[in-house]
């Protein structure tokens, strides 16, 4: 069996539609390499030769606003790919791709997605339906942005980054986000969001410790964030 045969990440992406001659090719071509927490995968604007297929690790996916802020647009982690819409529309990358953490990816040369692309329908499908599974998720990002309250944002982000990410032996959030951070996923100012974070540690909802964050509460968190 080839690696990318005995790889069960690719089960969560489009390359699960790859037959077992794809793989082989697959495992022929791609490059695997270790991205460092902070490392820049690929900026916005980049011209990209592939995609990217994150083995381990999270990244941010980032958008740069007219002041000149990075804003969170999406987290990604380990099973998605990066760069398919790009690829696909043969434009410059629309966000850029920054480690949260240490993480292990494999890049795909686009002459070799092209080939499954052309020849394996099932493939092809797999993929349009990711891009339009992150044009969704864009869009409820945009509804959450317009109707829900700075301080209802903060809960549903909490609760995200526990139930997709997880939690460490102390109960802590997985990912650890700085403030910064947090404030530009939930779209305010860092200030505001030091603020609301004191404000649900006061609230018995959540403990804070340095950057750790632990939720305390999640039933007020989600009837808050609902």
């Amino acid at each position: 069996m080839s690696k990318c045969e005995q790889c069960i990440v690719r089960e969560f992406s489009a390359l699960k539609a790859l037959n077992k001659d794809e793989l082989v090719k697959l495992a022929d071509c791609k490059t695997s390499y270790t991205v460092k927490k902070g490392d820049v995968i690929f900026d916005e604007g980049d011209n990209l030769d592939g995609i990217f297929c994150i083995k381990d690790g999270v990244c941010k996916l980032t958008k740069l606003s007219s002041n000149g802020k990075d804003q969170i647009v999406k987290l990604v982690t380990k099973g998605e790919l990066l760069g398919q819409r790009s690829l696909i529309s043969e434009e410059p990358t629309n966000l850029g791709a920054v480690a949260l953490e240490d993480m292990h990816v494999c890049f795909i040369p686009k002459s070799q997605v092209m080939e499954f692309f052309n020849v394996n329908n099932k493939f092809s499908l797999n993929m349009m339906k990711n891009v339009c599974h992150d044009l969704k998720e864009a869009d409820n990002v945009l509804v959450n942005l317009a109707q829900k309250s700075v301080k209802e944002r903060l809960a549903a982000t909490l609760l995200y980054l526990h139930d997709a990410f997880g939690v460490n032996e102390d109960d802590s959030l997985k990912i650890q986000l700085s403030r910064d951070e947090i404030s530009s996923i939930i779209g305010t100012a860092t200030e505001s969001c030091i603020r609301l974070l004191s404000d649900f540690n006061k609230s018995g909802w959540i403990e804070l410790s340095g950057k750790k964050i632990i939720l305390k509460d999640k039933a007020a968190l989600r009837k808050l964030a609902e």
